[in-house]
């Protein structure tokens, strides 16, 4: 495995030792709902991944199994998301993440985040490649599935309704409602799955994010006001991991733009 680009930022606020990530464990996992993890080899890579210490969350969440399996797909899933500058090796790392994905699955089929890891990788692929050529090749079908099962075995499941919802947006601003509806793509169905998704996490940075995206793909102009302020509610969250630090400063960048 090449090196991974270090998280940027000062993680000192975001290393927990066992008793305090146990302690902010449902709010540091309101966006995911993975429970908290009995094997303390699981707790160990969790706890890499929330100081941003990615690649070796990684490497111990594969060696650790179980749930450390899913915080190796989320640290390789962010990572590749955030911080990786090679587009090629992101494309790679993405469906490197959707394989591993597959595989858990097959071992699991009730393994929700698995689910939710196979829909995230394969949708920021799908945005690498545009996602025009992703719905030729069938991945817009896979993503709103993989959701789709996320959420029905996780009905709390916040970040796969943003998941869902931001893939509503994402075909109806590119190929339009009409053909859209040919990929099961609704406005409607996009706009209450970020409602939904806010409701479920209030305080997530993203979830605004990805709302804010969303109204402006959905409705234009007329809601440029309103994603404006979702903008500037996520730039001004306080966050509690590398990884919320990360979706933070991508809601300032956006409103330097």
């Amino acid at each position: 495995m090449a090196k991974w680009t270090a998280f940027p930022y000062d993680a000192a606020a975001y290393t927990y030792d066992a008793a305090a990530l146990k302690k902010q464990w449902a709010r540091l996992h309101a966006g995911d709902a993975e429970p908290y993890p009995k094997e303390t080899a699981a707790q160990a890579a969790w706890a890499l991944f929330h100081a941003g210490q990615f690649q070796k969350a990684a490497e111990a969440g594969m060696k650790a199994g179980g749930s450390g399996a899913i915080a190796a797909l989320k640290a390789q899933a962010i990572y590749a998301n955030y911080l990786e500058t090679s587009e090629k090796t992101k494309l790679a790392l993405f469906l490197e993440v959707s394989q591993r994905a597959e595989a858990l699955i097959a071992e699991d089929a009730g393994n929700y985040n698995a689910h939710y890891f196979l829909a995230y990788a394969l949708g920021r692929y799908s945005q690498g490649i545009s996602i025009t050529k992703a719905l030729a090749q069938g991945l817009g079908g896979r993503v709103k599935s993989a959701l789709e099962t996320t959420i029905r075995l996780a009905p709390k499941h916040a970040d796969a309704h943003i998941a869902l919802g931001a893939f509503h947006a994402e075909v109806i601003d590119k190929v339009g409602a009409l053909l859209g509806r040919t990929q099961g793509a609704s406005k409607d169905a996009g706009l209450a799955m970020y409602k939904t998704a806010l409701k479920l996490n209030p305080t997530s940075a993203i979830a605004m994010i990805e709302y804010a995206n969303g109204l402006v793909m959905l409705e234009g102009e007329k809601r440029m006001k309103e994603a404006t302020k979702l903008y500037e509610d996520a730039a001004a969250c306080e966050p509690l991991d590398a990884m919320e630090r990360l979706d933070v400063e991508a809601a300032k960048s956006e409103l330097e733009e």
